[in-house]
């Protein structure tokens, strides 16, 4: 099971730490806040505690990255990109557990 970051994630990952003055103790948390009509939504933190008991830890590109074990299943093949474009720019994360939808039947969408 297993998270992975683009290279271009982990550059942005690293600026932006580096902008904050985090240490080398900061990692970055993905978790997950819930779904909708627009598919799961995740939270991306800086975090400085590692429970060894209830996290899994990752490291990509130099960027250390942790989640809750009980995501690990959710998680499995995900894979956190990082898009700058004329449209806009920031963090992208596909999994293939929750592909993203258009809306929902529920809302009429």
């Amino acid at each position: 099971m297993s998270i992975t970051m683009t290279l271009a994630a982990s550059e942005a990952v690293k600026k932006t730490m580096e902008a904050q003055n985090l240490g080398d103790e900061t990692f970055l948390r993905i978790g997950i806040l819930g779904g909708g009509c627009s598919g799961m939504q995740y939270a991306l933190n800086f975090d400085t505690v590692f429970d060894e008991i209830n996290d899994t830890k990752y490291e990509w590109n130099g960027v250390k990255l942790a989640t809750l074990k009980k995501y690990d299943p959710h998680f499995d093949g995900t894979e956190i990109d990082f898009i700058d474009t004329v449209s806009g720019r920031g963090f992208s994360i596909e999994n293939p557990n929750f592909p993203k939808t258009t809306g929902c039947a529920c809302c009429g969408h």
